[in-house]
C-alpha cells in the first residue's frame, strides 16, 4: 500500500503561516478519515487534527484550536492543513495517515500507513 506524501514545511518566524498538504491515493485513502500528527524531538507522537471522510467533522488538539484549519479535497485526494500564529513550540515533523482502525480520531492507534512527515520549524 503507498503511504501517504506530506508537503509544505519550511522554517517560518513567530507568528508566521504554513500551508502543510498530505497526498493520499488508493483505495485504503479514499474517503478515509484522516489525520495530523506531530513528534517534536524527544518527545511523543501527538494528535494535532482530524477530519472525516466527507470533510464535514473536524477535531483539533487544544493546543492549536483556533490557529489551525484541516481541509480535504476528495477530488483531488489531498489534505490540508491551514496553520497561522505558529509558535516555537509548534516545530516538529508533522506527518499524516488515514483512520482505518476504531472510532478515536485523537489516539494514534487508530492510524496506520503513516506518511515520512514534512518538518517544520518556527523561528522566535
Amino acid at each position: 500500500q503507498v503511504q501517504p506524501v506530506e508537503s509544505g514545511g519550511g522554517l517560518v518566524q513567530a507568528g508566521g503561516s504554513l500551508r502543510l498538504s498530505c497526498a493520499a491515493s488508493g483505495r485504503t485513502f479514499s474517503g478515509s478519515p484522516m489525520g495530523w500528527f506531530r513528534q517534536a524531538p524527544g518527545k511523543e507522537r501527538e494528535f494535532v487534527a482530524a477530519i472525516s471522510g466527507s470533510g464535514g467533522i473536524t477535531y483539533y488538539a487544544n493546543s492549536v484550536r483556533g490557529r489551525f484549519t484541516i481541509s480535504r479535497d476528495n477530488a483531488k485526494n489531498i489534505v490540508y492543513l491551514q496553520m497561522n500564529s505558529l509558535k516555537p513550540e509548534d516545530t516538529a515533523v508533522y506527518c499524516c495517515a488515514p483512520r482505518l482502525r476504531g472510532t478515536d480520531s485523537y489516539s494514534r492507534a487508530s492510524y496506520d500507513y503513516w506518511g515520512q512527515g514534512t518538518q517544520v520549524t518556527v523561528s522566535s
